[in-house]
């Protein structure tokens, strides 16, 4: 087997090197210092609109931090779309708080408006109150219906925080995501559009609210001459090393944003006359989605070589390379999973050197969520067993996208 290909693997552009070395000169290696500071500038130009940016350690303490100031706790109750990555949801329960969950639309992937307003009327119907805060995602880099999730939560005056984390450079109307709603939020992973190795931002919409973010995020000490804590803090700034890597990133985001949507028109054009899968675009000249990670729809009558030994065999680890711990799976099935066409195809594309991994699995088919209020329609299910993500950073080159667009031809039965 040749070099494997990696779904979304971070590219160094060598600007790197000089920050990082700058901040060990100086020694700033401690999570504040000039690169924090230069980041966030970076950061505030690219998003524009008179925005202030807080550069953190994490997306997830990101979403942490715009929950706490939108004044979520314990009891509370937040709306949330299904259709993400955990990290959406589980800053909601650190709080104490309830996650009520929102289905998705079908052109967009995204939150649906329709279901949202449903959403907030039944749970003020149900409880009394309206939700605290309203959390739509940029699955996989798309932008979400932002214009009638903005009027709804103006109608019943609930904040909006922007999960952006996929969708770093991502556009609506022309507009930068995370810059609608009153907070918005982007990851700086390994795998995302730009890396600062681990770390992410909070998008504020003013040099107040960021003050208020950067208190929380720098464990909230008061102003004495020796430790004194009014409020619970967290530790969540970024390190001046990290901030480093970013500004080095920053140099060259907008070839990776270009990069990422050129290899979504080759997948595109490699995969046209191809009967029973269809790539995920933008559905009209109003997204413009950074295409972080290129996914694809498979028909449920397309059949592929193998299928009929999906799910045989336990999986070791955790799909799709993620790192740290994971548990052993106590069965091979669960009540909501990727249909057997699609896990051969996973697993047919893993034998040819190629990494993939289904769509995000709905939170509401979660476990861990099993008693949240969810409003859902059956279009993220329906998308959760059919669809796969497809190698898409910058490290992927015209020819991987060939051998990738080959590799699944292959594995398709006539």
């Amino acid at each position: 087997m040749g070099k494997r290909i990696y779904l979304c693997l971070a590219h160094m552009s060598g600007a790197e090197q000089a920050f990082i070395q700058e901040a060990f000169d100086t020694n700033w290696v401690v999570p504040l210092g000039p690169n924090v500071n230069g980041f966030e500038e970076d950061l505030k130009n690219f998003v524009g609109e008179g925005k202030e940016v807080v550069a953190l350690s994490a997306g997830t303490a990101a979403v942490h931090l715009a929950l706490i100031a939108c004044g979520v706790g314990p009891g509370d109750e937040v709306i949330v779309q299904s259709f993400t990555f955990c990290a959406s949801s589980h800053p909601i329960k650190y709080l104490g708080a309830i996650p009520v969950f929102v289905d998705s639309e079908e052109d967009s992937w995204n939150m649906d408006p329709a279901l949202l307003e449903e959403a907030i009327k039944d749970r003020i119907a149900k409880t009394g109150r309206k939700p605290k805060a309203i959390i739509p995602v940029a699955l996989y880099g798309m932008p979400y219906r932002i214009d009638e999730i903005m009027r709804i939560a103006e109608r019943y005056d609930i904040p909006v925080i922007e999960d952006a984390a996929e969708g770093f450079g991502s556009r609506f109307d022309g507009r930068v995501l995370g810059t609608f709603g009153r907070f918005g939020v982007l990851s700086f992973n390994g795998n995302k559009m730009i890396t600062t190795s681990g770390g992410g931002a909070l998008i504020c919409p003013d040099a107040a609210a960021k003050t208020e973010i950067m208190f929380y995020a720098t464990q909230a000490r008061e102003a004495y001459p020796y430790y004194q804590h009014e409020r619970i803090g967290y530790n969540y700034r970024m390190s001046n090393i990290c901030a480093g890597i970013g500004r080095g990133q920053m140099t060259v985001a907008a070839d990776h944003i270009a990069h990422h949507k050129h290899v979504c028109a080759l997948y595109r054009e490699l995969l046209a006359g191809v009967d029973g899968i269809i790539l995920h675009e933008n559905p009209s000249e109003r997204y413009d989605s950074n295409y972080w990670l290129n996914t694809v729809v498979l028909d449920p009558g397309l059949h592929v070589k193998g299928e009929e030994h999906a799910y045989e065999a336990a999986v070791q680890g955790a799909v799709g390379g993620a790192a740290g711990v994971t548990h052993a799976a106590g069965t091979l099935h669960t009540d909501c999973e990727p249909n057997r066409n699609v896990e051969a195809m996973r697993i047919a594309l893993d034998a040819a050197g190629i990494e993939s991994r289904p769509l995000w699995k709905p939170m509401h088919k979660q476990p861990v969520y099993r008693d949240a209020p969810a409003y859902v329609n059956g279009v993220s299910e329906r998308l959760f067993r059919t669809g796969l993500c497809l190698p898409s950073g910058p490290c992927v080159t015209d020819d991987d996208v060939r051998h990738i667009v080959a590799s699944i031809k292959d594995a398709i039965l006539d």
